[in-house]
């Protein structure tokens, strides 16, 4: 397996400030702040350690006051084949988060280790790999739609990677993100929850991965976020998982690495949106 390179940003500034989604609790922070900002920097580094243990090459983001979602790198753009399509996000607490990742990824232009950098058109919302995830098995993205990324982006980044773009209209608010409620494996397995789906969307997912590929999450593990994992070949990373859950990952031959960081759950992210993997690429790229 190549060498993972991964985007990240110290949560330096990371607190609950406002409310954008259900997990987020302003009040609830403030009363406990000083302990959780403590707890998120703590765990980050276990994260990051972690990361770097398995042998993924890092690449830090400057943290930015003000930004205090800008930890959640997942959201930053899609990349995929030396190109990156940059994030257009639908509220205003974090549209300022916009400028610093298009800058950060024209350095990384500037240095060779991407081919192109462009903005997601106005027109739309899209949230970056938080709600497009990719699936190296099928080789296409899976595209979250109805909380936060418009379901016309699809054709945006079908048209910018040419590459398939299947949209999935997401149900419930506490998944408002596709990388909340569905995960691609390195083995062909797609982690889920399908709660997060409407009927027809569950249909889709089983139709194109095969019933046989699906880890249905329980209900209590996707309510700890224990979908947003990071998946490095055969080892998985993430917050929590009950015995249920982990014996259903492990029976498939993958190795769990839980770590504390269910402080960030707070703000509504855990593993996966703390990272943004910047070396994938298609089959046809």
């Amino acid at each position: 397996m190549p060498q993972p390179t991964i985007m990240m940003c110290k949560p330096v500034h990371f607190e609950v400030t406002y409310k954008i989604n259900p997990w987020m609790t302003p009040d609830e922070w403030a009363e406990n702040s000083l302990a959780l900002a403590l707890e998120s920097s703590d765990g980050w580094d276990r994260l990051v350690e972690t990361l770097g243990s398995l042998g993924a090459n890092l690449l830090f983001v400057d943290p930015q006051p003000g930004l205090p979602d800008l930890v959640f790198t997942a959201n930053a753009a899609i990349v995929m084949d030396g190109k990156a399509l940059v994030a257009r996000f639908r509220h205003p607490e974090r549209q300022g988060e916009e400028p610093f990742y298009l800058a950060f990824l024209e350095a990384l232009k500037a240095q060779g280790l991407l081919t192109q950098v462009e903005m997601t058109p106005e027109s739309v919302c899209l949230e970056g790999a938080g709600d497009c995830v990719w699936d190296t098995q099928r080789n296409l993205f899976w595209m979250g739609y109805g909380q936060r990324s418009d379901q016309a982006a699809a054709r945006a980044v079908g048209d910018f990677f040419g590459l398939e773009t299947i949209p999935l209209e997401l149900i419930d608010p506490r998944y408002y993100h596709m990388d909340t409620a569905l995960v691609p494996l390195s083995g062909g397995e797609i982690v889920y929850y399908p709660g997060a789906f409407s009927a027809a969307g569950q249909a889709v997912v089983a139709e194109r991965a095969g019933r046989h590929n699906l880890i249905a999450a329980p209900e209590e593990d996707a309510a700890r976020l224990s979908v947003n994992l990071v998946n490095l070949d055969r080892d998985i990373v993430l917050a929590t998982a009950t015995d249920r859950f982990q014996s259903m990952i492990e029976e498939r031959g993958y190795r769990l690495h839980k770590l504390p960081i269910s402080s960030f759950s707070k703000s509504g992210g855990s593993a996966f949106c703390l990272t943004l993997r910047l070396d994938r690429t298609s089959k046809t790229g």
